[in-house]
Order: C-alpha cells, then sequence, then structure tokens
C-alpha cells in the first residue's frame, strides 16, 4: 500500500483547533476501538447485553462475546485504514468523534453503576 502525503488536518470549536496527521487520526481511531472493548467487555462481565444488534451477533456467530468483539473491531480498523489510505480524513475526524462519546459514555455509565453494586 502506498503512502498517501495528507496536509495536516484541524479539528475543533471555535478559535481553538487541534492538528490531527493522517497517522495520528488512525492511531486515535485506533486506540478508540481498543477502549470500546474494554468497556464492552466491562458491561459484559456486569452483566448488561450488548445493545449493538450487530456485535450481538458476530457475538453469537463465534460463540464468544470477545471472539465477537473482536472480529467486529478488526472489520472497523479495516474500515479506518481504508479511510486513511484513501484520503478520507473528515470521515474518520468524525468517527473519532462519535468513538470518543461513546467510550465516554460506557464509562460514565460503568462509574455510576458501581454505585449501585453492593458490597460483600
Amino acid at each position: 500500500m502506498e503512502l498517501m502525503a495528507h496536509p495536516q488536518v484541524s479539528i475543533g470549536a471555535g478559535n481553538r483547533a487541534i492538528a490531527l496527521s493522517p497517522t495520528r487520526a488512525l492511531l486515535v481511531y485506533a486506540y478508540l476501538q481498543a477502549l470500546d472493548v474494554m468497556t464492552t467487555l466491562a458491561f459484559l462481565l456486569a452483566g448488561v447485553q450488548e445493545a449493538n444488534p450487530l456485535v450481538r451477533q458476530a457475538m453469537e456467530w463465534t460463540g464468544s462475546p470477545l471472539g465477537g468483539l473482536l472480529m467486529v473491531k478488526f472489520a472497523a480498523l479495516l474500515l479506518g485504514l481504508y479511510c486513511w489510505a484513501s484520503g478520507r480524513l473528515r470521515l474518520l475526524q468524525r468517527a473519532n468523534v462519535f468513538f470518543a462519546a461513546l467510550v465516554a459514555w460506557n464509562l460514565g455509565c460503568l462509574v455510576l453503576g458501581l454505585g449501585r453494586v453492593p458490597h460483600s
């Protein structure tokens, strides 16, 4: 695969912008995918069902929550690589914002849920 030269990409609100190179945007995407796997596993260990029907189906198909998650996240990483290689950086940035919000939501729910767990 040929590496493409891309200009710096700025994201942010107002006058404050964060410059991300395409490679950094891809690394952030991969990191967020890993965090999503970990927070999803934490939910599953707490007895919460997976909300995404595609992920639920992958878990059933592989016979393992971890196997299903890894299969879906492998496909997500391939899509991220495609966005990076084809220069679709705006799409990759939007995916990063979505997954950052999702991980933050998951962590918030986990923290709030820990307060309800009876301690022995």
